[in-house]
């Protein structure tokens, strides 16, 4: 007896294997998710302004990578190609911004506050956005950057290149905003008074940012004429491939 196979059948037995391969190499269905999927936005035209972050369910942060500018509605978008920062967020729509956010960026070689200078070139190729996990590599400063929630806070992971100058920045941005350092401890304590208005007066946003090496050097930069430091740099010897770990 003869078989016959059409075009169809054969069609049919490859969107088969190619299901079952998809479905092996998947174990938990938040996988399929994308958190890049609706930030091809603008302010001209929505595909969903959403931004990739990262979190858990009802967590009290939110965390995304920053592409826009400090005060940019629209924190990231895909057609973007550098990275300014790492947020902690609260934002619930670009149109109403965000409120009590401040940001972490690890940079490597010159000691660079300005958001535009220390900003670093990225390839969505090298860029992996889940719910759970965000992690991209930072072509200019050649930092690998990885973020993983927690109910309240997150925890970074920087593998750097070996370098005397492997500095993490903490700002705070403007508006009253203020950092304080505790060497000793290897840790930042601070407050973000940033907002785009709908907050109590005595508004601000406590945090706590602590570092698993000494730091070799740190400063402190004040902006807009504001009495409080907001900005702070840290400086760590790294080898090649050595992660700092920051919570």
């Amino acid at each position: 007896m003869k078989t016959h196979f059409s075009f169809k059948h054969l069609l049919f037995l490859g969107g088969a294997v190619l299901y079952s391969l998809q479905s092996s190499a998947v174990k938990n269905p938040v996988d399929y998710v994308s958190t890049l999927v609706g930030t091809q936005s603008k302010f001209t035209l929505s595909t969903g302004n959403t931004y990739p972050a990262v979190a858990l369910p009802w967590g009290m942060n939110f965390w995304t990578p920053q592409t826009g500018k400090m005060g940019d509605g629209w924190a990231y978008t895909y057609d973007a190609d550098k990275i300014r920062g790492f947020k902690q967020t609260h934002q619930p729509s670009p149109w109403m911004n965000d409120y009590g956010q401040f940001a972490i960026m690890p940079i490597t070689g010159g000691l660079v506050f300005d958001q535009d200078r220390r900003a670093s070139w990225f390839s969505h190729k090298a860029e992996v956005a889940k719910p759970y996990y965000y992690k991209v590599y930072l072509a200019d400063h050649d930092v690998i950057t990885e973020l993983a929630p927690t109910e309240r806070a997150v925890m970074f992971r920087f593998t750097y290149p070996e370098t005397k100058n492997a500095y993490v920045i903490v700002d705070a941005f403007d508006k009253g905003s203020y950092v304080k350092v505790i060497p000793k401890e290897n840790k930042i304590i601070g407050y973000s008074t940033k907002n785009s208005g709908g907050v109590p007066e005595n508004f601000k946003n406590y945090f706590v940012v602590q570092f698993d090496k000494p730091f070799t050097f740190v400063s402190t930069v004040s902006l807009f004429r504001s009495q409080f430091p907001k900005t702070t740099f840290f400086r760590m010897r790294s080898k090649r491939k050595e992660t700092t770990q920051v919570r």
